[in-house]
């Protein structure tokens, strides 16, 4: 299992009332320091990200997405451009975004990760900051003209719940109602009976995907949970998304880590997509809405196991350090406790510090595409931004 994660040798907490001033390593500099640092490293990785998906290509797209695609690479411009405001990453994005849309002509995924509700939803958000109404209006038509399959999935990647959360995106960004709540209820309905049909007096609600009973993040009940959260939904229903998440507590394994799927013994993955760190980011989510004290115990928990087991040998967000990082800034939003916000930095720091090198040693694996959002140094580009302001950080694609 060890061959999986490099130990975690970093002191437990170092107190920023006495940093070390005279290192240079990062971890003891005051966070300014430290922030503006990563700031510079994420600013010129960028424009390496950009070279790689973008430049290099011709702007001939083999792949749209947000997950491993151009429009990941977008994502990563719009975020630049919301903390420097220079109009060049936003023209930039907006032009990755329309090469999108016509790479995306005939797709028949609706996700925002990994479909052509992404395209479209970045697409007007990017429009309207620009103030390209006609653009905007171009992309929100083209969104409300995507067809669901009676027969398409519930999970986040390719599914129901993919689609619910590009929703969230546009009327988080554009105002609500921008996609209509009755829209949206309907999506829901079929998500709530379809997790009933499966569920037992100990599960409220299940799902498959591929025949297996998935929990993490990306296929199964934690992303699923996640959006639900996120909708109007009944008390009965809210009562069913509660005993879920309960269910799921109850039968982690004794490391605190979770199965992958349902009935799995193999305690081995530390991922967003699968184990602990996805979960313990819907689980503070549910600790916030509902004030439940276990929700927001097992939520701490599940964030020792990443503290623990989640220095992975992999760069990215979906299945690497990246992605565990904002683990630890999600439970600083919850609790305040610095301890969590030095955690993120230890991460962070930890790939500053040595994944270039760990990466061209082939230590760790630097992902199959190597530049993308969620697999690659476009990940943790995305993360050193987000360290900058650590109470506005976002889990990018899953926390809104």
């Amino acid at each position: 299992m060890a061959d999986r994660f490099f130990p975690n040798n970093m002191p437990e907490f170092i107190n920023e009332q006495h940093p070390q001033t005279t290192t240079n390593n990062l971890l003891y500099l005051p966070y300014n320091s430290f922030s503006e640092q990563l700031k510079h490293t994420a600013l010129n990785l960028k424009q390496t990200i950009v070279m790689e998906t973008w430049g290099k290509s011709g702007k001939r797209l083999n792949d749209y997405t947000v997950y491993t695609g151009a429009l990941g690479t977008a994502f990563l411009l719009f975020k630049a451009y919301q903390f420097t405001q220079n109009n060049k990453d936003l023209d930039l994005c907006k032009h990755i975004v329309q090469a999108c849309d016509a790479a995306s002509f005939g797709s028949s995924r609706v996700t925002f990760m990994c479909g052509v509700a992404g395209v479209y939803a970045l697409g007007a958000v990017v429009a309207k900051q620009a103030n390209d109404d006609s653009l905007c209006d171009y992309y929100l038509t083209r969104f409300r003209q995507i067809k669901i399959s009676k027969d398409l999935p519930d999970e986040l990647l390719y599914g129901r719940v993919g689609y619910l959360w590009a929703c969230l995106f546009l009327n988080k960004n554009l105002g609500p109602n921008t996609i209509s709540s009755n829209h949206m209820r309907t999506m829901t309905d079929e998500i709530i009976k379809s997790g009933r049909k499966l569920s037992t007096k100990e599960c409220p609600l299940m799902y498959e995907w591929h025949g297996k009973k998935y929990w993490g993040a990306a296929h199964g009940l934690a992303g699923i949970m996640n959006v639900l959260m996120d909708m109007n939904l009944t008390e009965d229903e809210l009562e069913d998304v509660k005993g879920t998440l309960f269910y799921m507590i109850k039968n982690r394994f004794p490391s605190g880590n979770y199965p992958s799927s349902e009935g799995s013994e193999s305690d081995r993955l530390v991922h967003w997509c699968h184990g602990a760190p996805g979960v313990a980011l819907t689980l503070a989510k549910a600790a916030k809405l509902f004030g439940d004290e276990e929700f927001h115990k097992a939520a701490v928990e599940a964030g020792e196991v990443v503290w623990e087991r989640g220095l992975l040998k992999r760069v990215g967000i979906c299945h690497g350090i990246s992605g565990n990082a904002y683990v630890f800034l999600s439970l600083y939003r919850l609790t305040g406790d610095v301890k969590f916000l030095y955690r993120a930095k230890a991460f962070a720091t930890f790939l500053h510090e040595k994944s270039a090198m760990l990466i061209s040693q082939g230590t760790m694996h630097g992902g199959d595409n190597p530049f993308s959002l969620f697999e690659g140094v476009g990940g943790m580009a995305y993360l050193f931004m987000d360290m900058i302001e650590p109470l506005e950080a976002r889990f990018p694609a899953y926390e809104l």
